[in-house]
């Protein structure tokens, strides 16, 4: 399937990258996070990526255009580095399309500015480009399938530090609850469309206030429920969490490292 991806943003709550590269290129280890995001759905198979760049986009196309396989993947280097043979067992070849959707645009509009790239689709994909989770997505996408729904979003809990107060009337506090044992759920993005979304949308509106509106009016919204990990980085306390699970190889957004990481040893002679 086709995969959206919205990376146009200008990254205000980042600054202290954002102002020298846009916010998919943030690296998290060796790779900016843009790509952690792509290698997640193409472990599950979805390889046609569709970018819709706005805020410096020519950084993020000529990351792509130089793009050399072997920076991310296990290689052997030989003949002076003319001969380089990557050492994965699968080598992707993604087919990527860089649109320029505008600086200024929300991202129901970088949706409908590049709606002619997925017209035709049965379902198909979308997200933003600075969240990482661990989501079974064939699970997702099997759940949508069914229940006949014309989009589906993941729901997660806020990661807040905050303690909720559940305050009564006059004043009595009633209980004391962390985000994680209150029924609060947010948008984590990791949209699933149907291709008659665009029969909801409006040129100039965001996505997910008037479009899903309609669509709850019809009832054609479902939310995807998930326990597991999410996070996103909006801010460098985010990116300095993600960077720190990188450097510790604790990756649960990473599918393939996780299935070469339980792979049975040969059996010894």
């Amino acid at each position: 399937m086709k995969v959206v991806l919205f990376c146009g943003g200008l990254g205000t709550r980042i600054r202290e990258y954002s102002d020298s590269v846009p916010k998919p290129m943030i690296p998290l280890g060796h790779q900016p996070i843009l790509r952690h995001v792509m290698q997640y759905y193409s472990d599950y198979g979805h390889d046609e990526f569709i970018l819709c760049l706005g805020y410096k986009a020519n950084v993020i196309k000529d990351f792509f255009l130089n793009a050399r396989p072997q920076s991310f993947s296990d290689c052997v280097i030989s003949d002076g580095g003319r001969d380089v043979r990557i050492l994965d067992e699968n080598p992707k070849d993604w087919r990527v399309t860089l649109i320029d959707t505008g600086i200024w645009r929300n991202i129901g509009e970088r949706l409908w500015a590049v709606r002619n790239f997925v017209k035709g689709e049965e379902i198909f994909l979308a997200n933003y480009s600075d969240g990482l989770t661990d989501v079974d997505l064939d699970d997702m996408l099997s759940r949508f399938r069914a229940s006949g729904k014309l989009a589906s979003f993941l729901a997660v809990r806020p990661p807040l530090t905050y303690h909720l107060a559940d305050i009564a009337e006059d004043g009595r506090v009633r209980e004391f609850r962390t985000s994680t044992t209150s029924d609060i759920w947010i948008n984590g993005g990791y949209f699933l469309f149907r291709g008659e979304i665009f029969d909801y949308m409006r040129e100039g509106e965001e996505l997910v206030l008037e479009p899903f509106a309609r669509l709850i009016a019809e009832d054609k919204l479902m939310a995807y429920k998930h326990e597991g990990f999410w996070r996103s980085m909006d801010t460098l306390r985010d990116w300095q969490a993600l960077e720190d699970m990188v450097e510790k190889g604790n990756m649960p957004w990473a599918r393939r490292m996780h299935a070469h990481a339980i792979r049975p040893a040969a059996a010894s002679a």
